[in-house]
This record gives structure tokens, sequence and C-alpha cells, in this order.
């Protein structure tokens, strides 16, 4: 499966470089498929609701309702029908979609899995409603459906009769058939909504709406196609004959032809080991569980800044259990954490000035503490001559400064830039162990870890705590955000950067980042 991920990711990040240059980065739709699938279930649900109150529950009326709703009233009625058939067939797209991406970039694993989990349900609600849909409106595509889905459904041994003999004959079915059918119409859609929500309570800041913009050209998008090719039907549903020609759903009637050209339970076989599979990929292979992050409370001041920062919800505040001064603790759930480091760098005791006493902050990963995270830097910067120094701190899931052959350059990797406090930055420029500080990880819409990037342009650009000091010479620190596809852009980026270097002016250091008094606010916090 590593193969299949790295080809699928390879091709996502290449897309999306493209989409990124067109769109921007907060426009991009592949940045956005799970709000785009939340905001085409609300366009299908309102569109809905419109055409509820013209349908008619009745044998021959349902037909007649919607050829009423298609023609005479086309230039409403049939534009919410069309928006409700297309948006419905987005929502089927953006659902596949979003299932590959997080499935490429390797984001289902550790505490992860409950979100991927909870998601395989979704897909079989968005068929079951999607396929209702089409009984509703009681043309041949309806018989079909109705027939094909019903003799499937006999293949398991569970009702008492075969449920396809009601198709056999147009006095087997009346008037509560449709009843019935709405009623599994409305009601899927509605459970649905709660496994949505259900779906996301393990992510903190979960993006539910897609920009503004964004959804507008979407919305746009979807009115076009509705007037240039609107959804129509085809002749009313006859029993007594069998169709024979259908222009087919491809988004939700696929497994028909498959159900055709093999056997119900060929198809049955396919929707349950699939099923199974998709609920055990996270375990599939099984890797070793990293080390989650973990408390001091000897440095724990309760803050709560880490909680905030946290993008899985792993971190929450309880009372005091050590009898310390404050009032609360962070406590780390283990099995919601996903070990990005991200609570580390959100730390205001997690900083690189500390000489008394060890180096330990109030939260921080086992695998890579603060105190080596000092050590790697010091290291780095160790081997390091000359001018033009540059000291790169970066990601594991992005590129790798120090293999791509620039020259006076040293990397510090972790599992995400934002572990990196900002105190870090001045540390190396105040400590004159660079002559400028490169900031390098996933572009922000491809954090592995969702929020590192954007956290960490918030900390140095002074909108959200820890705070970059503003003594820090900002034109001396360089953010670039560069997926694995991107090497070339970034050192690119690196030459200009050494070349900006080369063109300032030489500075002490104390000139440099200590000439202005100690911040006593705490906001800007070392």
């Amino acid at each position: 499966m590593s193969f299949l991920k790295s080809i699928l990711r390879f091709a996502f990040m290449k897309v999306e470089g493209v989409f990124d240059r067109v769109f921007t980065t907060a426009w991009n739709p592949f940045y956005c498929l799970g709000a785009l699938g939340y905001f085409y279930f609300w366009v299908v649900a309102g569109t809905g609701l419109y055409l509820y109150i013209f349908f008619d529950t009745g044998l021959t009326e349902a037909y007649d309702s919607i050829e009423y709703m298609t023609n005479d009233q086309w230039y409403l009625a049939g534009v919410m029908r069309s928006l409700h058939r297309y948006a419905s067939d987005a929502l089927v797209i953006m659902t596949l979609l979003h299932l590959l991406r997080e499935f490429a970039f390797d984001r289902f694993r550790g505490g992860r899995w409950f979100s991927w989990v909870t998601g395989v349900p979704m897909i079989w609600m968005v068929f079951a409603a999607g396929i209702t849909g089409y009984w509703l409106v009681w043309d041949e595509m309806a018989q079909y459906v109705a027939v094909a889905t019903t003799e499937w459904l006999d293949w398991l041994p569970i009702f008492g009769e075969p449920v396809a003999r009601n198709f056999m004959s147009v006095s087997h079915l009346d008037d509560r058939f449709f009843t019935l059918m709405i009623f599994i119409h409305i009601a899927v859609p509605l459970i649905l909504l709660f496994v949505m929500w259900f779906h996301l309570q393990r992510v903190n800041y979960a993006k539910v709406n897609p920009e503004r913009g964004l959804a507008i050209g979407t919305m746009l998008m979807l009115l076009v196609l509705s007037f240039a090719k609107p959804a129509i039907s085809h002749g009313p549903a006859n029993l007594a004959t069998v169709p024979t020609q259908l222009n087919l759903d491809w988004f939700y009637l696929w497994t028909y032809p498959l159900i055709e050209a093999t056997s119900p339970a060929a198809v049955w076989g396919f929707a349950f080991f699939g099923t199974i599979f998709l609920v055990l990929i996270p375990w599939l292979p099984p890797r070793r569980k990293k080390a989650v992050a973990v408390v001091n409370l000897d440095n724990c001041n309760g803050c709560t800044r880490c909680v905030v920062d946290c993008p899985f919800s792993a971190v929450s505040m309880q009372r005091r259990s050590d009898g310390g001064p404050f009032n609360q603790e962070a406590v780390v759930d283990p099995d919601m954490c996903v070990s990005c480091g991200i609570c580390v760098g959100s730390c205001p005791t997690a900083t690189p000035f500390r000489r008394r006493g060890e180096l330990i902050p109030g939260i921080e990963m086992p695998e890579l503490t603060v105190a080596r995270l000092r050590e790697l830097t010091e290291q780095a910067a160790s081997n390091l001559e000359g001018n033009n120094r540059i000291i790169a701190f970066g990601c594991d899931h992005a590129v790798d400064p120090d293999k791509l052959g620039q020259g006076n350059v040293g990397s510090v990797l972790m599992p995400c830039v934002a572990m990196l406090p900002p105190s870090f930055i001045d540390f190396v420029l105040s400590r004159d162990m660079a002559d400028g500080v490169l900031i390098t990880g996933c572009r922000d819409g491809e954090c592995h870890y969702r929020l590192g990037a954007r956290w960490m342009e918030e900390r140095i650009n002074g909108e959200r705590d820890p705070r970059l000091r503003k003594r820090v010479d900002r034109e001396r620190v360089r953010k670039v955000w560069a997926a694995p596809s991107d090497k070339q852009i970034l050192a690119k980026e690196i030459v200009n950067f050494a070349s900006d270097l080369g063109k300032m002016e030489k500075t002490e250091p104390a000139a440099r980042n200590e000439a202005q008094p100690e911040p006593s606010d705490t906001k800007e916090s070392v």
C-alpha cells in the first residue's frame, strides 16, 4: 500500500500545486474537499425541501408531479431539481476524493483512525439516499433501479418473501410504497448529518464551510450546468414492460451493470469485504506506536495554549493533581494524540534560552525533547562557515533542505514545523549562530497535521501565542511552504534568501536582536 499511497500523494501534490497558482491556497478546492462535501449536502437538503412541496406520493401522481416541476415550472422547480441532482453527484465526487486524499497523505492511522472509521458508513448512507431518490421519480429508470435493488436484496435470506415480487405487477403496488420511499429518502440524510457531526468529534477547528468565494463559484457552476443540461425523466414506469434504453447516473448507479455482469452474490461480497477492508485500513499493516506528548507538572502553569493549538483535541485541562499553585493542568489523551508536537511549540516554557537546570518544558515529545532540539540546532550551526549562513527548520513530511545540495545551510527536522517554539528563531539569531533562519514545511492545505503551517505563520506574524519577539529582525526570517514535489521551488528560495542576506548590513548580534529591553507582556513570550 505504501507504493500506491506514494503515487497518489505525488499526483495530488502536483495537481494541487497547479490549483494553488490558479485559485490561490484559500480557494483551492482540494484543500476543502470535506467542507465542499458539507456544502453540497446543504444544497441537496435545501433543494430537496423545495421539491417536497410539489411532490405527490401516489402511484401515478409521483411521476406527474415531477413532470410538472420539470416542464411547467422549469424556471424554478425545474432548476431546483437539476441542482438537487448535480449537487448529489458532486457530493459523491467530494466524498471519494476526500477518502483518496486522506489515504494518500496517510492521515488515517494512530489517533486519526476514528475519523476514518466513522467515515466508512457515511459512504453507504450517501448511496442509499441517492438511490432511493431515483425510486421517487417512478420513471423507467426508477423501475429498473427498484427491480434490480430488490433482486439484489432478495439474495440475502432476511425477508419472508421475495421483495422483488412487488414489482411484477402494478396491482402489487399502492401509494404507501411512495410514502415509505420518501420517509427513507428523508430519514437517511438526517442520520447521515448526525454521523457527519460525529465524524468530526476528534478534529479540532474542523472546516465545515468552504471559503465564500469558493462556495459562490461552485454554486454558479452548478447553476450553469442546471440551465445548460437540465435533469429530465425517462418515460413513466410500466411494470408490464422491461426498460431497454437508460441513461445511467454513473455516480450513484455504477453497481447495477456490475450486478448484471456478475451476480448479486459477487456484489454483496464486494460490498461486504470492501467495507471491512476500509474499516481495517488504519491497522494494515500494524505500525509502531509513536510516543505521545508528556506533561511535566513542575513546569506546567495551566496556560491552556496546548489545548487551544492541538489539531486533534488530544489535550484537555483538568483540576490540578499535584497540589501546585495553579488551578489546572494539561492532560494528554494517548488514544487521540498523533505525536505531532504542535503542543510543544505552543508552550511558553519551551525556550532554548534556559541554562539553569534541565531544559524541560511543561509539555514535550519524548522522542525529540526540546533539549535535544536545541542540541541539534547547535550542531547544525557549528557546521556553517563564512557569510550567508542559514539554519533551516523543517518537518519530516516536507522537503529536507539538507538534501537539496545548497551551500551554507544546516537543517533541523521535526514531526511538524509548528513543534518549533518561536524562541528558537530568536535564539539562533541573537547568538549569531546563523545569518538567517528558514522556516519550511508542508504547503498550508497539505499540512500532515492540518494546522502546523498556519499556526507557525501566525506565531511569527505576532498573531498567535507564543509570539516571536518584536526584536527579531523579520528580514532575516524566511518562510517557504513547499511540498516534496516542490524541491526546485525550495532550492530557488534558499538561493534568493542567501542572496538577500548577503546584501544586508552585517551587524553585531547584540545590536541586531538585543538592543530592545526584554518584553514584559506575557503575549510576547520567548
